[in-house]
């Protein structure tokens, strides 16, 4: 009876240390950051790079990191046509300020302008392993706020992609 119970008792703990490794894939997409892809006013189907541009979320201090292998202030400034910045997953709006030029001596080519961006978010699941994500639709009756003006280096902003669900494509077309 004693090895009966033993037998069974060796069986039962062999199946219950048994479990499937739920590792996230690095490969698995996740939340989605907003792709912003900048064009020439002046000829709106040409290219435009932006030169030392440092995009900070309203109330923040630093700037959104565009090369973490950087050190001091330069990790916070990309230069190009096209960057990603991420969304909150908290709230249904997210501020940006976007400093064209930063930190040139030069005061009079630092220009700022202020871009809000309104949405909703839906959580979708991924697996277990992994969680949840977040997705993000742009307002489409108001999906940004910024005032242009005559001394501001954004002249247009066109929404490309209303559904932010990858960063396979841009959502925002910016003109200057």
């Amino acid at each position: 009876m004693r090895k009966i119970i033993l037998l069974v008792s060796v069986f039962a703990l062999s199946f219950s240390s048994c479990e499937k490794d739920d590792i996230c894939d690095a490969n698995t997409p996740t939340t989605p950051r907003m792709v912003i892809t900048f064009y020439d006013f002046a000829n709106p189907s040409v290219l435009k790079n932006v030169t030392d541009l440092k995009v900070v979320g309203t109330g923040l201090t630093d700037g959104v990191i565009f090369n973490a292998t950087a050190t001091s202030e330069s990790k916070f400034l990309t230069s190009g046509n096209t960057f990603s910045i991420p969304l909150k997953t908290n709230e249904d709006a997210t501020s940006f300020s976007f400093t064209l030029n930063s930190g040139n001596s030069n005061p009079a080519l630092v220009n700022v302008d202020n871009i809000k961006f309104d949405y909703t978010r839906k959580d979708v699941f991924v697996s277990r392993a992994c969680g949840f994500k977040t997705v993000f639709m742009l307002n489409p009756t108001n999906p940004y706020t910024h005032t242009i003006a005559a001394d501001k280096w954004i002249k247009y902003i066109s929404v490309e992609k209303s559904n932010i669900e990858n960063e396979n494509e841009t959502h925002i077309k910016i003109f200057f």
